[in-house]
């Protein structure tokens, strides 16, 4: 019988800053990850401020520094007939070092976080594993059977079973922890276009005739996030990528013809845009965070940034007694308290904006409801500093920050 003291289900940021915090705590932890490597094309490469300031606390600033990466500063959007663009948010304000968003492959974060936990003799990272059910004794989640990628089954004991596999997780079909989702009016189509020289830089949103676009600087190309009413994907694909390129050429003239780099619909990714969380985000033996617990909508791009707050706000609560080898229940009701505050936040914002901002400009009509309203919004975090840094501040940080275990500082 294989056994552990943590077992966390899913590689991603979450699940490796969950793991390296706690293995350097001295407990034994094992990651399940389904995939055979990281290399894959993730949506997600953001790398935020607290995430920095993490990464710095772990002694690990110096390797992050080392890695290829593009840093983003500013938030800009097109304002008035002639759609010039205008910063509406600004990390430079934000007190240094740390008064960016770090553009990082998200494989070379988690090789790095990989590589790290490796050093503690508590750590077992097990790739090709997919956790395909949970274990449950008296009431209580007492680990996992998974299946390899060649096909050998087996379980997995644990004292405590993280979570960490998104979306998609295993935990989100059990009724007793109560998904509840939300409307979403939109639907994403991920690709890239080249990025020239002269181009304006960080992150920058274009507006068409029913089409929203936000733009990610990558150095020599365009990260791209097209907003497409919710369930118009196989509509729009059917009339043509032509047509795609054409809408595309309108909204934003200074990329005229760089959507003809799209050679089919095959370069065009499609995500199922959610906005949900769980009730519970435990029980006996189990403890959901980041998707697995509340799936984002991409708005202001701080799904990652809340999961890894997540991952070390549990380390910080559960060190201690999964060391002791007792996981109470109270102590995954006050990571869920910890936390759900700062989701249902985030969450509330996200919802506003596709109320007021993304859903009237996808139906033709005017944001804020009028266009001279939307500019004077736009005016203000245009001209104050001061106001540039309330929303630079929620992408850096999120509503709160949490601190890593004394005993995982380097």
């Amino acid at each position: 019988m294989e056994k552990t003291t943590c077992c966390v289900v899913g590689g991603g940021p979450a699940g490796m800053v969950l793991a390296l915090l706690l293995a350097r705590a001295g407990v034994a932890v094992t990651v399940l990850e389904k995939h055979g490597d990281f290399l894959r094309d993730f949506r997600g490469d953001t790398v935020h401020p607290s995430t920095l300031a993490l990464l710095d606390d772990l002694g690990l600033a110096e390797r992050f520094a080392r890695l290829p990466q593009r840093r983003v500063r500013t938030v800009q959007l097109p304002v008035g007939a002639g759609r010039s663009m205008v910063t509406v948010g600004d990390l430079g304000v934000l007190r240094e070092p740390y008064n960016y968003v770090a553009m990082v492959p998200q494989w070379d974060l988690l090789d790095l976080l990989a590589d790290e936990a490796a050093r503690e003799p508590s750590f077992r990272l097990r790739m090709n594993t997919e956790a395909t059910s949970f274990l449950v004794e008296s009431g209580r989640v007492t680990g996992v059977r998974y299946r390899t990628r060649d096909g050998r089954a087996g379980e997995l004991r644990a004292l405590l079973t993280v979570a960490c596999d998104g979306r998609g997780s295993l935990a989100r079909s059990r009724p007793e922890l109560g998904l509840h989702g939300y409307t979403c009016p939109m639907d994403a189509w991920w690709f890239r276009v080249p990025r020239h020289e002269g181009d304006p830089s960080g992150l920058v949103g274009i507006a068409g005739e029913r089409f929203l676009t936000a733009l990610i600087d990558r150095g020599d190309y365009w990260q791209c996030a097209a907003l497409i009413p919710k369930g118009t994907d196989s509509r729009r694909r059917a009339a043509g990528l032509d047509s795609f390129q054409a809408q595309f050429d309108a909204a934003a003239p200074w990329l005229a013809g760089r959507a003809h780099a799209l050679r089919s619909w095959d370069d065009v990714k499609l995500l199922d845009v959610r906005l949900d969380r769980l009730r519970r985000w435990h029980r006996p033996g189990l403890l959901c965070i980041g998707d697995a617990a509340h799936a984002m909508s991409p708005v202001f791009g701080i799904g990652i940034n809340l999961a890894v707050q997540d991952a070390v706000a549990a380390a910080r609560h559960l060190a201690g007694p999964l060391g002791r080898g007792a996981v109470r229940p109270r102590d995954l009701r006050g990571i869920q308290r910890r936390r759900l505050p700062t989701t249902v936040a985030t969450q509330t914002l996200q919802r506003m904006a596709h109320a007021r901002f993304i859903a009237p400009v996808l139906r033709g009509r005017p944001p804020l409801g009028s266009a001279d309203r939307a500019r004077r919004v736009v005016r203000l975090f245009a001209e104050s500093r001061w106001v540039r840094r309330l929303p630079a501040y929620f992408i850096g940080y999120g509503a709160l920050r949490e601190r890593p275990p004394a005993a995982a500082v380097r």
